[in-house]
């Protein structure tokens, strides 16, 4: 998680229409019959989706980097969208008797961040030989400071040094003033985490001037079942400033050839690796092989935006909420290439406002309130949604759930969701209403996104992501053509189905 050293602004509200009045017993009966979701699932479109995953990954909007004034024009665009949809509007007025602590508003929270942005033309090269290409090849990490540095590489193994495990890659070796090179993860018998920005700490205090990292050519099952390649992805290593070094994801074929290099050709990555996840032993050497890497990186002050929107419901129950949280920032523009962030998270934004604007068509409320949430930050260690929970609009005792939509436009067709907090027969539940019982994989805990602050504040979460392989995950190539239309309409009905099942449920 990025360490950036949050201030707390002011909410702003934008003020409410009110609509027209209904009775309540017109609302139960339309709530109890459950006529009203089989026709809202039918009003999805996919054109619709589509439209917005194709405005909102394209160079308008500039990869919709955090703190930057493509991420602020991407957060009045949801903002319009929300005012459009009139998702403030009350399809009814409670009773005076009835009080209701959620006031129908749309809401904007803000939050000043450091953007940082890798300059066009960044450059690495192995040796005297070709530079590795930008994008394929090699990344920047996206937070790593300038650098223009020449220097020997030292592998370290998976980059751990933890005496109480009796574990040290850095052992008998001297790294300072050398590039060293670590692999991605963590050995299967080391016990306890092993985070980048703990490798990068460790690489800074043992004297290393830059890092390379790179996926090893041995992938775990959870690798393998993400779909994970040789190929480096978009990235911030979350350190903070004390403990920042220059750093670049390098493709595994590059690391290869750095060992092939350093060991005349009679050593192998993937051997190396093997013996280490085997014996638990360490097999880091220094080499004279060196590295030439060089790029600017631009630090700018800027502003996140978190956007929100509130379908009031009318019960007793009214003041109980379920939140839809969808976050809509990618990268940017870096080393001169756009990250369009189409399936990441342009689908979970288009997806969000679609379910948005068919609950506002529905001719009534619901039971519960429903707030829909355009997080910002998330690339960035989740700032956005660790935001809220510091202002929450709703209060978090009375938050029954948060659903949150994650890559919903690529895949097999098969949905994950993740469900903690809730028994999974909601989920299975909502996918037999949204009629795609036999597309779902039910799991507890999702590693990973916005719903994780609110899992840890004790609310109850499902997250949905479109199952199967992302191939261009955090990658340049994550655009609106690579966008599964069937796939969305899924995830839209599932959602929809969900939702409406928790905002009414008994």
């Amino acid at each position: 998680m990025k360490r950036i050293t949050i201030a707390l602004a002011s909410v702003c509200t934008i003020p409410l229409l009110i609509g027209t009045a209904a009775s309540e017993s017109t609302l139960d009966s339309t709530i109890s019959t459950g006529n009203w979701i089989e026709r809202g699932l039918e009003q999805i479109s996919t054109e619709r989706m589509m439209a917005d995953i194709v405005e909102l990954s394209s160079p308008r909007f500039g990869g919709r980097q955090t703190g930057t004034d493509h991420d602020r024009e991407s957060a009045a665009f949801v903002a319009d969208r929300f005012s459009v949809l009139r998702l403030h509007r009350s399809t009814a007025s409670p009773p005076e008797s009835r009080t209701n602590p959620l006031p129908q508003r749309e809401w904007k929270q803000t939050v000043p961040v450091v953007a940082k942005t890798i300059q066009p033309d960044p450059f690495l090269q192995i040796e005297d030989r070709q530079p590795l290409l930008i994008g394929p090849d090699f990344l920047p990490i996206l937070d790593s400071p300038s650098a223009d540095i020449h220097a020997a590489i030292v592998f370290v193994g998976y980059g751990i040094s933890d005496p109480a495990q009796n574990i040290d890659d850095y052992a008998g070796l001297d790294v300072r003033n050398k590039i060293v090179l670590f692999l991605r993860g963590k050995p299967e018998q080391y016990k306890g985490a092993a985070t980048h920005a703990d490798k990068e700490r460790i690489a800074k205090e043992k004297g290393a001037v830059a890092y390379l990292t790179a996926t090893g050519p041995v992938l775990s099952p959870y690798e393998l079942r993400r779909g994970v390649t040789g190929v480096p992805t978009a990235f911030y290593a979350g350190t903070d400033g004390t403990h920042q070094l220059p750093g670049a994801w390098i493709s595994t074929a590059a690391a290869e050839s750095i060992i092939t290099l350093a060991t005349a050709g009679k050593g192998r990555l993937k051997d190396i690796q093997e013996t280490i996840t085997r014996t638990n032993s360490f097999r880091s050497f220094a080499t004279e092989v060196t590295v030439r890497l060089a790029w600017t990186s631009l630090s700018t002050t800027g502003t996140l935006f978190n956007i929100a929107s509130l379908i009031r419901g009318y019960s007793p129950r009214a003041q109980d909420t379920v939140i839809i949280g969808a976050h809509r920032d990618h990268f940017g523009v870096q080393g001169g290439r756009l990250f369009a962030g189409a399936d990441d998270n342009a689908s979970g934004t288009a997806v969000m406002l679609e379910v948005a604007r068919v609950l506002a068509s529905a001719p009534a409320a619901p039971k519960r309130s429903i707030l829909f949430i355009s997080f910002s930050g998330e690339e960035q260690g989740l700032l956005g949604s660790r935001h809220y929970l510091t202002q929450p609009i709703a209060p978090l005792t009375s938050t029954v759930g948060m659903i949150n939509i994650d890559h919903a436009g690529v895949g097999n067709g098969r949905l994950t969701v993740g469900v903690t907090g809730f028994e999974k027969s909601v989920a299975s539940e909502a996918g037999q209403i949204a009629g795609l019982s036999g597309k779902l994989d039910l799991y507890g805990f999702f590693p990973g996104g916005d719903h994780v602050p609110f899992k840890e504040a004790g609310v109850p979460t499902v997250t949905v992501v479109s199952g199967g392989v992302h191939p261009h995950f955090h990658q340049p190539t994550d655009t609106a053509d690579t966008i599964d239309p069937e796939i969305l309409k899924s995830v839209a009905r599932y959602v929809l189905a969900l939702t409406w099942q928790l905002a009414n449920a008994p």
